[in-house]
């Protein structure tokens, strides 16, 4: 039997630049919630008494690597070392072998070099694992190094391989060391531990192929739980099961108000508050759709934000609405163009201004009409079905 921890996508002192407006007790929460993450993980580790962890890259953040980073790493590995558990690290394109750890690190820690190598190692009940990987040794690295992964000819004994890369069929701008299924499948492992994409998922089971997701979020493309994957069993088959370590999550909800009046406003948002409270420490995207013909006046708005954020100070599971997204659900939407009149529609030197940087570019403006063809109005109601879109797909 074989008893592993998969972890991958620490991002330890990963900036919260836009949350500088926090109070600072909140502000200290959220910039240490990798690190409170990270120390549930090493507990879990501990209690499930595992024969070794893998973290499958990107254990910091590029340019916010920090001595605290590493000296706080260093120690969680020494927690482990106390009990004889092993870590098998692949650096990611977050931090890559090119940006140099200074700290050494405790005997029970292994790090994959820049070419694809292979350790063994052996479980608490004596049985041979073997497990496959690389580092990357530059942050731009889109070297793909899949076929110099041995491939398993002994089925009798677990083989695990460590890969920081990009699925084909993923959904994503950022793609290193992209792989398809059937590249994988080749190498005929029984588990792939998979880093880099930062939404937990399983791509196969048979063989297992999971990525673990990153182990805290950190805005709201980040949402729900975040953490980590104990994998067990043999040869024959491997079992996983999600252990969710987050300190802080990310989420979306929606109410349902009935008056627009500031006490019910406030009321309503901290019954939600209330009811979530329990599940720990979190910000919302919170919807709110007002029923009937009234709008909600700015300056009440303004200052039920104001209160529901001053009440959070002094909770130790804060709960942050962090967006306000208002929705009247029987007041027809007016459109953004309506808000132009004709005189200003028709000022030349307003729609200029408004377009020169575009056309002044030369890498856009060749692909342009004059910009005297166009309709005004036109363009004003396609830049708000563009922002509507947005909208809607950050829901």
């Amino acid at each position: 039997m074989v008893k592993f921890l998969h972890c991958a996508d620490l991002h330890l002192d990963s900036p919260f630049a836009s949350k500088r407006y926090l109070n600072p007790t909140i502000l200290k929460d959220v910039e240490n919630s990798a690190y409170e993450s990270f120390k549930k993980i090493i507990d879990l580790a501990l209690r499930e008494e595992v024969d070794f962890m893998v973290i499958s890259g990107d254990l910091f953040d590029q340019h916010n690597r920090t001595l605290k980073a590493e000296t706080f790493l260093k120690g969680q590995f020494e927690r482990l070392q106390k009990e004889q558990i092993f870590v098998y690290i692949a650096h990611g394109n977050h931090d890559a072998l090119s940006d140099q750890i200074t700290s050494k690190w405790p005997e029970n820690v292994t790090v994959f070099s820049k070419d694809v190598e292979t350790y063994q190692a052996i479980t608490k009940s004596g049985e041979n694992v073997h497990l496959h990987g690389f580092s990357y040794e530059k942050s731009e690295s889109y070297e793909n190094k899949i076929d110099l992964y041995p491939t398993n000819e002994d089925r009798q004994t677990v083989h695990i391989g460590v890969l920081h890369g990009t699925y084909s069929k993923a959904e994503t701008a950022h793609r290193y060391t992209e792989f398809r299924l059937e590249d994988l499948n080749a190498k005929l492992y029984h588990y792939w531990a998979l880093g880099h994409i930062h939404k937990r998922q399983q791509l196969s089971d048979l063989p297992e192929i999971h990525y673990a997701g990153n182990i805290q979020g950190r805005h709201f493309k980040e949402q729900g739980e975040k953490g980590c994957l104990i994998v067990e069993g043999d040869h024959v088959a491997l079992k996983t099961r999600f252990v969710p370590t987050q300190f802080i999550r990310f989420e979306s909800a929606t109410i349902e108000i009935d008056s627009v009046s500031q006490q019910t406003l406030f009321e309503s948002i901290q019954e939600f508050k209330e009811s979530v409270r329990h599940q720990g420490r979190a910000f919302y995207r919170l919807q709110i759709n007002v029923h009937g013909d009234e709008r909600i006046d700015a300056q009440v708005l303004e200052q039920v934000k104001t209160l529901v954020t001053e009440y959070e100070e002094n909770e130790r599971h804060f709960v942050m609405i962090d967006e306000w997204l208002i929705n009247y659900l029987e007041i027809p939407q007016t459109s953004i163009a309506n808000e132009f009149s004709e005189d200003l529609l028709a000022q030349d030197d307003v729609y200029e201004r408004a377009l020169s940087e575009l056309y002044m570019n030369p890498k856009a403006s060749k692909y342009l009409d004059h910009y005297q063809k166009h309709d005004r109005k036109a363009l004003i109601e396609r830049a708000e079905a563009i922002i509507e879109a947005e909208l809607k797909e950050g829901n």
